[in-house]
């Protein structure tokens, strides 16, 4: 019997581009990269959506100031800074356990995605959660992805776990756009870099599956306590030299975009 047919992906009317940010393991600065980068997108005249798709633990509520939402009142997806945004925190508790097997996750990944009138949008990005479960399949399998970009440290350890990851996206045909290393350098007041996770791990991983080297961003406190109070770093402080690298990244981005069509269709893969 030939193998069933895969149905086709479902459309998002509007959306020229979207994107998944992605890591292969957790502790890499997955959602802060997915956040900066979509506020540096919209700081470049683009149109930005940022749906946090970790359904476990969403990051998106925290780092926009945020927490659960009255949907008679606001509703879906919530617009701050410019980008409209959508989190399974604005309607689970952040002290609240979500115990949820695969089926409901890919569930509510889906409802989260295609339910919301995104509207007109140059970008839409995508926080995925570390790994390659359910979240990752549902979106793959069922979105027009434009393609994913990959967010590791330069450390040996986390290459590792981002080849599984680029694997998991070249085995569902998702290209993948480029590779961001975060954490990359601890920059010193005199002007030399000091390299703690190690050195040139993303632009090896770039060059070793021939996809962009997008960019390196450093480490700095001031981009955790930014997050954790409720304002990404490329909005509080726009001329710091972190911020600026989130704003060349997303020019790098923009130019990457125009060499790939506009929401084409990818081609189906039987798993």
């Amino acid at each position: 019997m030939p193998p069933p047919a895969v149905p086709p992906k479902t459309p998002l009317p509007g959306v020229k581009h979207l994107i998944a940010i992605a890591s292969g393991k957790g502790g890499v600065g997955k959602s802060t990269v997915a956040a900066n980068l979509a506020l540096a997108l919209h700081m470049y005249g683009q149109r930005v959506g940022l749906m946090d798709a970790d359904i476990y633990g969403p990051s998106v509520p925290m780092m926009f100031g945020l927490g659960m939402i009255d949907q008679t009142k606001t509703p879906f997806p919530v617009e701050k800074f410019g980008l409209k945004l959508m989190s399974m925190g604005f309607v689970v508790a952040a002290d609240q356990a979500v115990i949820w097997r695969g089926p409901k996750v890919a569930q509510a990944v889906g409802a989260m995605l295609f339910q919301p009138p995104w509207g007109d949008l140059d970008f839409l990005i995508v926080d995925l959660p570390p790994g390659t479960g359910d979240a990752q399949l549902t979106l793959s399998q069922s979105a027009p992805l434009t393609g994913a970009i990959i967010v590791t440290q330069p450390a040996e350890v986390s290459l590792i776990d981002a080849r599984k990851g680029v694997k998991m996206f070249e085995e569902v045909r998702v290209p993948i756009l480029g590779i961001i290393e975060n954490m990359s350098y601890l920059g010193l007041p005199d002007g030399t870099r000091l390299h703690p996770l190690g050195q040139g791990g993303g632009a090896k991983l770039a060059a070793e599956i021939g996809v962009p080297f997008l960019g390196e961003i450093p480490i700095d406190a001031q981009v955790s306590q930014c997050g954790d109070a409720g304002e990404p770093i490329v909005r509080k402080f726009p001329d710091h030299p972190i911020s600026k690298s989130y704003l060349m990244l997303a020019q790098t981005v923009v130019n990457e975009m125009l060499k790939q069509p506009t929401n084409a269709a990818l081609p189906d893969v039987e798993l």
